[in-house]
């Protein structure tokens, strides 16, 4: 599948490697998925799905981890490729953001906690979004402060969904199914972070190749980078309407351990 998605950014959707590859790549994932499905210890237990919030919370999550990959991906290519910026300066707009979310995942914690995942999720997306939109309007004008400042408050709502939406989609797993669903979340992030990336550079090369025959638009490039970043943003917004299937869930270790022992005296 990542070979046919990059043979489609270099080849274009309609070349027979690509549909070839795309349609050999989808089929074996059919095939694994139905095996895993029929198999008593399967290497990826696929039956965690048929519980009610993990599937909205794992989408969420691929959604997330595409966006940072992508975004990751494509702001250094605009700046050094289409701003003249060099790869150290890229780095350093890069560089706050990445501090911003490894400073936040403590707080993040203790805030999940006392007010569980919804609304933080909830409000993290709507933060990506609103960000994601706001780089559609990238150009030859554009400072890496503004890149900077941006790609900060992006990481900050995207340290405001990652943690806490997993927590919540493994507290809906019975306890012998966990490793099983942590397995899942972290091959679904990771797929989706290399496939995702595959097709948002696919789509901003092939957008800036169709946008070169059209002399209404002096940036080709940049136009590009724009629509894969709004392929992000409208991403993002799906992710956040998911959120609302997302359950309040914060109980404490002590609650837990109360509605345990409750549990055993009902069944006594």
């Amino acid at each position: 599948l990542l070979y046919g998605f990059t043979c489609a950014g270099n080849y274009g959707w309609a070349n027979t490697t690509t549909l070839l590859t795309l349609g050999i790549g989808g089929l074996s994932l059919v095939l694994f998925i139905t095996r895993q499905l029929r198999l008593k210890h399967p290497m990826l237990e696929f039956g965690v799905f048929k519980y009610s919030v993990f599937p909205f919370a794992i989408i969420i999550g691929m959604i997330g981890f595409m966006g940072l990959i992508g975004a990751e991906t494509i702001i250094p290519l605009f700046m050094q490729r289409m701003r003249d910026f060099t790869a150290v300066e890229a780095g350093i707009a890069l560089l706050p953001g990445a501090l911003i979310s490894g400073l936040m995942a403590p707080i993040i914690g203790r805030v999940f906690d006392k007010i569980g995942a919804r609304w933080l999720v909830m409000i993290g997306l709507t933060i990506m979004t609103a960000s994601s939109f706001a780089f559609t309007n990238l150009g030859p004008s554009t400072t890496m402060t503004y890149i900077t400042v941006l790609y900060g408050i992006r990481m900050f709502g995207f340290s405001m969904v990652m943690m806490p939406v997993a927590t919540s989609a493994l507290n809906q797993l019975p306890k012998q199914l966990i490793p099983h669903g942590a397995a899942v979340d972290n091959t679904m992030k990771m797929i989706a972070a290399s496939v995702g990336t595959a097709i948002l550079v696919t789509v901003m090369t092939t957008t800036a190749e169709n946008a070169e025959t059209r002399p209404e638009i002096s940036y080709p490039d940049m136009y590009g980078a724009n629509v894969a970043f709004m392929v992000i943003s409208i991403l993002s917004l799906l992710a956040l309407i998911l959120s609302f299937f997302i359950k309040n869930d914060h109980q404490t270790e002590g609650e837990a351990k109360r509605q345990r022992k409750v549990k055993v005296k009902l069944q006594e």
